[in-house]
């Protein structure tokens, strides 16, 4: 039997003036409104994690200074009968964000974003919510009525032990 793993994403709230910051991306279902998000890698703490990815999808440095909240969402890819279990299991998939709030620092107008981000754009509420079809992930809005709630916690919450910074012998 395999183990249910849920796959770690990290994901920047990002508000200036009254908009948010978004990324434009391709998938699969076509172009997808998204916060800057994406993987935990390896080695790094999720403030590092979220810091690291929205620089590399919106070439601004960004700081973030509180845990917004820690949000899980199931995605499900259309099948068909013919697949086999295991190509089941991966188009089965169940994310865990973690959403921090933050400082938006300097822009690096040279640096190319990530592969698949098409531009970032900066939008209202209002505008996000009316642009719910076009969300990559039911998270985003979530996570930017939990921003405008005030909903804030201390990244002291987020405890990393150093044997995440520790290499392993190969």
């Amino acid at each position: 039997m395999r183990r249910w793993k849920p796959n770690v994403t990290v994901a920047a709230v990002i508000q200036r003036d009254g908009r948010f910051l978004l990324v434009e991306e391709h998938t699969a279902a076509g172009l997808r409104l998204n916060t800057p998000a994406g993987h935990l890698e390896a080695g790094e703490s999720p403030v590092e994690g979220c810091a690291r990815e929205a620089l590399e999808e919106t070439a601004h440095h960004f700081v973030p200074t509180a845990l917004l909240g820690i949000y899980m969402a199931r995605f499900q890819r259309p099948t068909d009968a013919a697949i086999t279990a295991e190509d089941a299991q991966a188009a089965d998939v169940t994310y865990l964000r973690m959403a921090f709030a933050g400082t938006l620092g300097a822009f690096e107008p040279d640096r190319a974003l990530d592969e698949g981000i098409v531009r970032t754009v900066w939008m209202t509420p209002d505008e996000i919510r009316a642009s719910v079809d076009r969300h990559r992930s039911p998270l985003l809005l979530q996570c930017i009525e939990d921003y405008l709630a005030g909903q804030r916690y201390p990244l002291d919450l987020i405890h990393v032990d150093p044997s995440v910074k520790t290499p392993t012998a190969p």
